[in-house]
């Protein structure tokens, strides 16, 4: 049998033990920052693009991309809201990552994805679009067209890193695709994913009847994910879907 001072010794230390500060994950980092664009490290492949859009209804709005990086070469989901943004990002990717961009997504056919196209045809640089996005954006004056179309799903490379592109259905837009690196656990919800305590939002081409049922959707597969980045506002993990899903259930 312990001593009662052994005992009282460890109890101590598992007491302090528990009121320690657990080790913290690596916060995010800005790794570029204008006016016009900002990056942000969310882990050793994975960045946000951050660029910003002018509205009558919501002022100037931040609007999200993700980036992910496997050796040399990078994807790109959703471009910055202008040419110029994509221009900056463009060059970032080249000169400071010493990477090329194999492709960019256009996530849905508003500017907030596809605003900043052709700036990536100028350098050359294949881009996807969902059938339904090509044929939305084609009726659309002054921006891009997606000079590649995919049906439902399409998977990309950067390096080791496989990107899943998948259409589920409805929301936001009836073209929203999400994209799932599945050895990273993370996703681009793109506009289809609120932030915590957003509000619904732009809804003129929305379809909030059967929105949460699409996020359930992705939600159900792929059950492990870590990190979410969406369409606009703070980045979070599998919170940021119920979120959604709360939000929009009828």
């Amino acid at each position: 049998m312990k001593s009662l001072p052994g005992i009282l010794f460890l109890s101590s230390t598992l007491f302090v033990l528990s009121c320690s500060p657990q080790k913290k994950e690596e916060k995010a980092k800005i790794v570029y920052k204008t006016v016009n664009l900002s990056v942000m490290q969310l882990s050793d492949d994975i960045y946000q693009h951050i660029s910003y859009k002018d509205t009558e209804s919501f002022g100037k709005v931040p609007c999200n991309g993700m980036i992910v990086k496997g050796g040399n070469e990078t994807v790109i989901l959703d471009t910055p809201a202008n040419d110029k943004s994509s221009g900056e990002l463009i060059s970032w990717i080249q000169n400071s990552l010493h990477a090329k961009v194999n492709a960019v997504v256009a996530t849905h056919f508003h500017d907030d994805s596809l605003g900043g196209l052709k700036e990536f045809d100028k350098n050359n640089i294949p881009s996807y679009g969902e059938t339904k996005t090509v044929e939305l954006a084609k009726k659309q004056t002054g921006f891009g067209v997606p000079n590649h179309a995919f049906n439902d799903t399409i998977t990309l490379n950067a390096g080791k890193h496989k990107i899943l592109v998948k259409y589920f259905g409805e929301g936001h837009t009836k073209d929203n695709v999400v994209a799932y690196v599945p050895d990273q656990k993370a996703m681009f919800g793109g506009c289809l994913i609120k932030e915590i305590d957003a509000t619904k939002g732009y809804l003129g081409d929305a379809n909030i009847h059967i929105w949460s049922q699409t996020v359930e959707k992705v939600k159900a597969q792929y059950p492990d994910v870590k990190l979410v980045i969406p369409g606009h506002g703070e980045t979070g993990g599998q919170e940021l879907l119920d979120y959604t899903i709360k939000l929009f259930r009828q």
